[in-house]
């Protein structure tokens, strides 16, 4: 069982699963429009919200920052296999690949990215990297919910087997030669970033077909992972929108 906060996540685990939440709890003294709205949704999924104080609420929680909505709810588990997501994708697959991301808001702003740029999956290495969490599902607003998020244990071997698909692995690294707007990124791709500051690892960035960087004209070093991530996935989406 886990601990679901905040309007979208929950309002996302309602839309996609509403049998796998047991409790869902609201702030009792809040009474404004979105709370109203929120709960006629919960009735209309066949939910019976509980009236709870701010204590309990953020008991629940783990903290404050609930929004006055909590729920408890079972783990959903949407497609994990890579082979039915390039199998479904095809020539159009958009793949985020994360090396080494341990930092759960990072991770839900990468997923809340992907969803919105149609990325038909997110893949993260099972160790140093982090795991579904609430404030995962709190950061990433619903995209928990849509994203498949796929970890595998040996990264670099499921890049080799990505490139044998067909799709092409393209890497962010801030020592590229060629830029984000100069790659072409139309056809069957995955972009395969790392933590900010550390980059990706050897044998990751051994497994890329290309290395590009995101121009830098200020005075910062780099990009947030999930601001890097935005640009590469909407680059490829611009890119093929183009006639």
């Amino acid at each position: 069982m886990q601990a679901l906060y905040g309007f979208h996540a929950v309002s996302a685990r309602m839309r996609h699963a509403p049998d796998s939440i047991r409790e869902l709890l609201f702030d009792a003294n809040r009474r404004d429009r979105r709370m109203q709205q929120f709960l006629e949704k919960a009735a209309a999924a066949g939910l019976r919200p509980i009236p709870a104080d701010e204590k309990r609420l953020t008991a629940v929680a783990g903290h404050g920052r609930h929004q006055g909505v909590v729920a408890m709810a079972e783990p959903v588990q949407i497609t994990h296999s890579l082979y039915d997501v390039l199998d479904t994708a095809g020539a159009a697959a958009l793949i985020l690949v994360l090396d080494s991301i341990t930092d759960p808001h990072n991770l839900g702003a990468c997923l809340r990215v992907a969803d919105g740029a149609g990325a038909h999956a997110v893949i993260a290495p099972k160790d140093r990297a982090c795991g579904i969490t609430p404030t995962v599902a709190k950061v990433a607003s619903g995209a928990v919910e849509t994203v498949p998020y796929i970890t595998v244990t040996n990264l670099a071997r499921t890049m080799g087997e990505i490139a044998d698909s067909g799709v092409r692995l393209l890497g962010a690294a801030g020592e590229a030669q060629h830029t984000l707007f100069t790659v072409d990124a139309r056809g069957p791709v995955a972009w395969v970033l790392g933590a900010e500051g550390e980059g990706l690892r050897r044998l990751t960035r051994e497994k890329c077909d290309e290395l590009v960087r995101i121009p830098m004209a200020g005075a910062v070093e780099s990009l947030n992972v999930s601001v890097a991530s935005s640009l590469c996935l909407y680059e490829t989406v611009r890119q093929r929108s183009v006639v």
